[in-house]
């Protein structure tokens, strides 16, 4: 059967030889520094492409089947395989990035394959060297320890046993009882296991830490902005976008979540467990099974284009999603891709929640556009950096409102205020998580209770509406950036979110005024996959920059205005 058919089922993998590929991808650059026409370069180069889209299909396929079951020992053990070999692959390919950058068929090649493989090769070499590899292969190992001591979780509860996943239906119960206690539940296995999560990040700061010195950075923040790939904005920027948030944002959250508090009948500021409750009826919940939802997504997408059908109808029939909330599963969703067969795959933990739906889009948003951009070559520029990525996730739950009967039923219009309301809520909240690990790699001496400390002050700027009254001692003890597995395995990928979340919004302003215009605007960003900057593709798109303080001005204005008219009126 042609790779085109193949299920993910039938996508055999097998471990490559380590120093095979080394020696092929040695002798691949000998071939490109001594090509004496550009047409023997070019060959070169796409031979090389190939092997590394080969190598990162099988190194794919083993972390998928190890999330999708963390248990399972050949793909823990394959796991284990890639953590070491990935950094010793870096050194060879690095060494061919060093070797493009240098070639006398530079020029030709920009031409052909544009001016960002080299302005992101350029920035790649800036994030890599030899004396790293030891540090970053234990780094992979300690993320490796997280994730796995987080699928590991099982919490008692009222009679059952759940993973941190399956607690969330209770977390959102509308029960005030059931809802703090599942809370406190959670919030205690997070407390049985504090030595090991503070001793792990412990580890990875340090380590971290001396990789940025080693290259020269005197720590690991500009380090850590290299390794993002970040190559259109800097620190400063981030930190004026931070003060925008603060600023416009902040107010905007805070009223929303007095408005809440005077719905549920409590006292403002609310606990952690009372926040998460938007109505006293209950939260949004998505109609029948999980079975359900995905037939639901593939009438919205059938229904909003001729390419968003192909590419769900795709996604299904090859079973490219792993969707189901399982016992030692790994936390969490993403979007990933396997370039050997030209496909994303979506996995997820559905647990009853207005987030499986938004598994659907935002998932779904990130594989649409994999798959759109599939065949650019070279593989580099299919995917632009991550938060020009998070606009296509962001961006497409948006597009979903107008089919949240399907998804919701007679919960459509809590989900509709509730989605927006949470998108802007959650900015301040993803915020705070970028400014807090700039204080953690600017004072890697920080002792566990400092970090613990430093995140419960963050929690006071930006986000007033919690109270700090020890009620539940895990999240009011400034220790529930724990779970956030980003600040463990992908330093500094957050602040990503918020940038792409108020692109958005302009978005979501742009559907209320012409849904066509909104969805070709959609489009034009799309299809330029990974050719160029986040600010420059925005730009040919027609979106403002988030980074344009009247950017975030104007979109909380209008939905600020548009929550403020909200009819709620039935809904309790």
């Amino acid at each position: 059967m042609s790779a085109e058919k193949l299920t993910f089922k039938e996508m055999t993998y097998t471990r490559p030889d380590i120093e095979a590929v080394k020696r092929e991808t040695s002798e691949l650059m000998k071939a490109f520094q001594e090509s004496d026409t550009y047409e023997k370069a070019r060959e070169a180069y796409l031979a090389w492409e190939k092997s590394k889209e080969h190598i990162e299909t099988e190194a794919t396929l083993a972390s998928i089947r190890h999330s999708i079951d963390t248990r399972d020992a050949f793909y823990d053990a394959e796991e284990n395989f890639w953590n070491a070999a990935g950094p010793e692959l870096e050194e060879y390919n690095q060494a061919f990035t060093a070797a493009l950058l240098e070639s006398p068929w530079r020029s030709r090649m920009e031409e052909e394959f544009g001016s960002i493989v080299f302005l992101n090769a350029e920035i790649e070499r800036k994030s890599f060297d030899p004396a790293i590899i030891p540090q970053m292969q234990e780094e992979n190992d300690l993320t490796q320890a997280y994730a796995k001591l987080i699928a590991s979780a099982q919490i008692p509860f009222r009679g059952g046993v759940y993973t941190l996943s399956q607690m969330t239906p209770f977390k959102n119960s509308a029960d005030d009882d059931v809802r703090l206690a599942a809370w406190k539940a959670e919030g205690q296995w997070y407390k049985d296991h504090q030595d090991k999560l503070d001793s792990i990040y412990d580890r990875l700061t340090a380590l971290r830490d001396e990789m940025g010195r080693k290259l020269g950075y005197g720590g690991y923040t500009q380090l850590g902005y290299y390794r993002m790939g970040r190559n259109c904005y800097s620190r400063e920027d981030v930190e004026r976008f931070r003060a925008a948030v603060v600023k416009y944002l902040v107010p905007v959250a805070d009223k929303i979540y007095r408005r809440q508090a005077e719905r549920l009948g409590k006292e403002y500021p609310m606990s952690f467990a009372d926040n998460v409750l938007e109505f006293r009826s209950g939260n949004p919940r998505p109609q029948g099974t999980a079975e359900d939802i995905l037939n639901a997504g593939s009438k919205f997408y059938r229904e909003l284009s001729p390419e968003t059908d192909e590419f769900f109808r795709t996604m299904r029939e090859r079973e490219l999603m792993d969707v189901l909330s399982t016992e030692g599963k790994a936390g969490g969703g993403y979007c990933t891709s396997l370039p050997d067969y030209h496909v994303p795959f979506i996995f997820a933990n559905f647990n009853g929640t207005q987030g499986d739906v938004e598994v659907v889009t935002h998932e779904a948003g990130h594989a649409f556009e994999a798959w759109i951009n599939r065949n650019r070559v070279p593989m580099s520029t299919v995917y632009p950096t991550m938060e020009a990525c998070e606009v296509h996730s962001m961006s497409m739950e948006f597009f979903g409102e107008e089919w949240a009967e399907d998804f919701f039923g007679p919960d459509a219009a809590k989900f509709r205020y509730s989605h927006l309301a949470g998108a802007l809520t959650f900015i301040p909240y993803g915020t705070m998580v970028d400014h807090f690990q700039h204080i953690v790699y600017e004072k890697p001496e920080l002792t566990p209770a400092q970090r613990h400390a430093e995140w419960k002050r963050l929690l006071g700027i930006y986000m007033p509406w919690q109270r700090l009254d020890g009620d539940i001692p895990f999240y009011s003890e400034g220790e529930g950036w724990q779970r956030q597995s980003h600040i463990y395995e992908v330093p500094f990928y957050y602040i990503d979110y918020c940038l792409a979340q108020t692109v958005s919004l302009e978005f979501w302003a742009l559907l209320r005024e012409d849904r066509k215009k909104a969805w070709d605007t959609y489009m034009a960003y799309t299809v330029q996959g990974g050719s160029d900057t986040f600010t420059r593709m925005l730009d040919k798109a027609g979106l403002q920059s988030p980074f344009d303080e009247n950017c975030l001005r104007s979109v909380c204005e209008k939905a600020e205005a548009y929550l403020d008219n909200y009819d709620l009126t039935g809904i309790v």
